[in-house]
């Protein structure tokens, strides 16, 4: 099990970046498959990007694609979203997720396939 914080998120006009950080503790990271998922008020937890242990296989939700880019540092035990072209539906509460992965090219686009999550990080995009 890792522990996951997340950090980066704020306030920014529409059209603006934001990156995302996603620090993960402990010594499994490695073999951890990861995502980011987000959450409006009132609505369902949505998936945004998933990236694969090994990092060469990445996924995004539709309206994420050209604008999101999910990337990881092992190194670090860290996970970034790289968000550009920011719009006002994109605020949320975004969350890191992780759970172990024995394919090291896979990756899982479904909330409930992670059992490792922080605790979110809020973004607000103004028009």
């Amino acid at each position: 099990q890792v522990q996951l914080v997340e950090s980066g998120g704020g306030l920014v006009q529409a059209g603006g970046s934001l990156r995302l950080s996603c620090a993960a503790s402990g010594r499994t990271f490695r073999s951890y498959g990861m995502g980011w998922f987000r959450q409006a008020p009132g609505q369902e937890r949505e998936f945004v990007a998933t990236i694969s242990r090994s990092g060469t296989n990445t996924a995004y939700g539709d309206s994420m694609k050209g604008r999101f880019t999910i990337s990881r540092d092992t190194a670090n035990n860290t996970v970034y979203l790289q968000m550009n072209s920011l719009v006002p539906e994109d605020t949320a509460v975004y969350y890191c997720a992780g759970r172990t992965m024995q394919l090291a090219s896979f990756v899982y686009t479904n909330s409930d396939s992670y059992g490792d999550w922080g605790r979110g990080t809020q973004v607000t995009v103004s028009s």
